[in-house]
């Protein structure tokens, strides 16, 4: 399409005039942006043909990624700088008087995703991509993805995210591959010979329409596939009146009913209807994204018994789990096959992480919901579970309890990530504290049963968005030193650790810092309206809100020096600025009281004289991805202050690494394998051990009013919460005083109080040697290349997925017309 700079310019000019009907001084920003990401998509489209190709021809096994969330961000930067196509643009739109910046900053960020496990997922096929692996995502084309969240006299409040209100440059819509999915029903059982025949009747039908995006890989020639399948009326409006829907009215809810399937992520699951739209939500991408893999094997010829060695499905935590049923339903139901051939070809097929040991993110089912909304699944699962059993009651006679614990169906309930370990030969965890856990505590009855199914697998971070693309000073600086190497081998970057020596490259690093710095206080400025000082320690906790992120810690600290600086006006510290941000699941009531409780506190100190700037308390609302590329790349302190044991292994900890900030954390997931890494000399770790907070949650010994009771500024700082101290009123804070002290801190807040605060200070006397705390920022740096998710990737294709890269040639001989088929999946 274009090979050079005159040549982009005279297609970017004739591409706005079709597009938009106007010349190039009418068009938006918006138009711009609008034309410039269907051009980009178009140069990448014959690579993505060739790619879908040459899979076919090389007959290697293709992993497909099933994940809830795919939190992508923005896609225009990510592949202008896969395709080596940044410099072309940038320098012909600066021709025509075109800030290429200006253009990104038009892409909403994709709502499809909330948390670390759509940024993971989306890492995860970057480097799928990169590696060149035969691999492609499956999930959900939400129309308004979780909720863009404002803060409103410090209370979160939630409005739709309708990121799709320009539609979505990157997608191409495939109506021609829509598959039925069914709901409710009934199901009737006939005896054909020595097999029963199970007919689906009287069921809501829906068609899941998949809409396709481009993934990129970097300076290669491939192009995965990420499907998101939309939710969409199976009847047109003659049907639905022949078929019951008596009125327009009724047809008009019957369609909202169908596309409320695909509208938000994560339906607020406090009462039966949002349990069951989620319920609902989990089953209709599995179902269509299992039909559309099935369809394509047979298209290409293969029979269904080669499924093991073409097909790797893999389920990103257990929203996915229903696959295990899903595909023994349309082996046994479609294809014909006895139930042990399909319980053998599923089990070989599927593979399964786990993401949590919190007993409120294993997901379970009641019986009667599942039942009713999938009368076929609830039988295969009723009846795989039955098996199940029977095959734990041969390996342990007389062990009810040990069965009952392993059971799929157990208490009324169906137990997602018993379903998955059952129907699945692969079981991962993501951190080797995390995997630990699972084997010795979580899930040992399963380990011992089945210890070959356990494996670990650390998460990574795409170091090709994280720090190339968010932090291009530091990837120059980075390329002058130790050459661009690491870019495809991001294990080079230990190479930098040398330069912690090199005064010049130390001052250099400290340049970069800073000038991420002011970049970030003005967009605080901005939008908070709030100056900060870009010489304080920068501390940064940004993540879901949550107990067991334990952000109240970082608040109830902060309260702490706020108070000794009241009381010794004199009190010399460095200037600290606290930025936090993140979301609160809208029925989470004490994650958004802890929203307000920062709110509340950053109002009553940014307005202390008395404070003299020494402290400013920021909170910035809507965390997105693009939003994280500014604030991640400013850090000095990153803090991972989540409870020993709980968090599984964080990802936001590696980014913060690669950008030179400096981890304060618990011995927690990741953090434990960062400490390996870098050492205690360039980190700051505090609290209690995973086998501590293990020990008091199994043998109790922990009561919250002894540190309350003890520890005089821990009394101070929750008196304040509830006594009118803060400007919200006494009442406002209840709950969060209530978990504290008489729910006895779940999460060790207080436990870990006396110890944070000392580490704070470690923190503080090492910020002030500079050279001490630059050299600790380029030890992080040139450690961070294992914690890339290239890394992490290659462990999975070689330990999990057994496949291999597949080299897509510069030119594949194409036929002489291209069918819509060839960029199909």
């Amino acid at each position: 399409m274009f090979k050079d700079k005159e040549s982009f310019k005279k297609a970017f000019i004739e591409k706005l005039e079709i597009m938009h009907g106007i010349c190039l001084d009418e068009a938006t920003d918006m138009d711009k942006y609008l034309t410039l990401g269907t051009m980009i998509r178009e140069h990448l489209t014959k690579n993505w043909i060739d790619t879908n190709r040459h899979y076919k021809e090389m007959e290697e096994r293709e992993v497909y990624y099933f994940s809830i969330e795919f939190l992508l961000g923005r896609l225009l930067g990510n592949n202008l700088l896969n395709l080596g196509l940044r410099e072309i643009c940038e320098e012909g739109l600066r021709d025509l008087g075109v800030d290429l910046a200006e253009l990104e900053s038009q892409e909403p960020d994709a709502g499809l995703g909330n948390g670390g496990l759509g940024r993971l997922a989306a890492c995860f096929l970057d480097s799928i991509a990169s590696l060149g692996l035969p691999g492609h995502g499956c999930g959900i084309r939400y129309k308004y993805g979780l909720f863009e969240q404002k803060v409103v006299d410090g209370y979160q409040v939630e409005l739709p995210e309708y990121w799709l209100k320009e539609g979505n440059v990157w997608e191409i819509r495939k109506s021609e591959k829509a598959v039925e999915v069914r709901f409710g029903g009934q199901i009737r059982v006939e005896k054909n010979g020595d097999r029963l025949l199970f007919h689906h009747e009287n069921y809501e039908a829906v068609l899941a329409v998949p809409y396709d995006i481009p993934i990129t890989g970097y300076h290669n020639k491939t192009v995965n596939t990420l499907r998101l399948w939309n939710a969409e009326q199976a009847l047109d409006r003659f049907d639905a009146l022949r078929l019951g829907y008596t009125n327009q009215q009724s047809v008009l809810e019957y369609k909202y009913a169908t596309e409320s399937i695909s509208q938000f992520l994560y339906p607020d699951d406090t009462h039966h209807e949002g349990r069951m739209l989620r319920l609902k939500q989990e089953y209709f991408f599995v179902s269509a994204g299992l039909q559309s893999i099935i369809r394509r094997l047979k298209k290409r010829g293969w029979p269904i018994s080669e499924l093991p060695r073409k097909v790797a499905v893999h389920i990103n935590d257990t929203h996915p789990a229903l696959a295990v049923a899903e595909l023994m339903r349309i082996l046994m139901d479609e294809e014909g096959l006895g139930w042990d051939e399909a319980f053998h070809l599923t089990s070989q097929t599927i593979s399964y992480t786990n993401h949590t040991t919190l007993a409120e993110a294993l997901e379970t089912w009641p019986v009667e919901l599942l039942r009713w909304l999938l009368p076929r699944i609830y039988m295969i699962i009723e009846e795989l579970n039955e098996r199940f059993c029977s095959e734990l009651w041969r390996k342990y006679p007389g062990q009810w309890d040990r069965i009952g614990n392993m059971a799929i169906i157990a208490g009324g309930r169906v137990k997602m990530s018993h379903l998955a370990i059952a129907g699945s030969y692969s079981v991962n965890g993501v951190a080797k504290v995390h995997t630990e856990i699972l084997k010795q505590r979580e899930m040992r009855n399963f380990y011992e049963a089945f210890p070959h199914k356990f494996n670990n697998k650390t998460n990574g971070i795409t170091h090709r968005r994280w720090l190339l693309r968010s932090n291009p000073s530091l990837a120059k600086l980075i390329n002058e030193t130790i050459g661009p190497g690491w870019i495809r081998e991001p294990q080079q970057l230990i190479a930098l650790r040398q330069y912690s020596g090199d005064a010049a490259f130390r001052e250099q690093v400290d340049r970069i810092k800073m000038e991420k710095k002011r970049d970030l206080a003005r967009v605080i400025r901005e939008s908070c309206r709030i100056d900060v000082d870009d010489t304080s320690i920068f501390h940064i906790q940004v993540k879901r809100i949550h107990a067991y992120k334990r952000q109240i810690l970082n608040v109830l600290y902060i309260m702490d020096l706020y108070n000794r600086l009241r009381d010794d006006p004199g009190l010399e510290i460095h200037p600290c600025t606290f930025i936090l941000s993140g979301k609160a699941a809208p029925g989470y009531h004490l994650a958004k009281r802890t929203i307000k409780l920062i709110s509340t506190v950053a109002s009553r100190i940014n307005a202390d004289p008395a404070v003299k700037d020494r402290i400013k308390v920021v909170f910035l609302e809507n965390y997105r991805v693009s939003l994280a590329e500014k604030i991640i790349p400013a850090a000095d302190v990153s803090e991972q202050i989540s409870t020993a044991s709980k968090e599984a292994s964080g990802t936001g900890n590696m980014k913060f690494m690669m950008n030179g900030a400096v981890t304060l954390g618990t011995l927690d997931g990741a953090n434990i394998e960062i400490l390996e890494e870098v050492g205690r000399d360039n980190m700051f770790i505090f609290g209690l051990t995973p086998s501590e907070v293990m020990g008091y949650y199994s043998y109790g010994g922990y009561c919250a009013f002894d540190q309350y009771n003890c520890d005089p500024r821990i009394k101070r700082v929750l008196d304040q919460l509830i006594n009118g101290f803060l400007p919200a009123g006494a009442q406002e804070f209840n709950t969060i005083y209530d978990a504290l002290l008489y729910h006895n801190d779940e999460f060790f807040v207080l436990k870990d109080f006396s110890s944070y605060v000392a580490a704070q200070e470690e923190v503080e006397q090492a910020y002030r040697d500079r050279e001490r705390w630059l050299k600790m920022c380029i030890v992080n740096i040139a450690h961070s290349g294992k914690f890339s998710s290239d890394r992490t990737i290659s462990e999975y294709a070689s330990d999990i997925w057994k496949t291999n890269p597949v080299a897509v040639p510069e030119s594949v001989p194409a036929p002489l017309m291209l069918s819509r088929d060839a960029l199909a999946m």
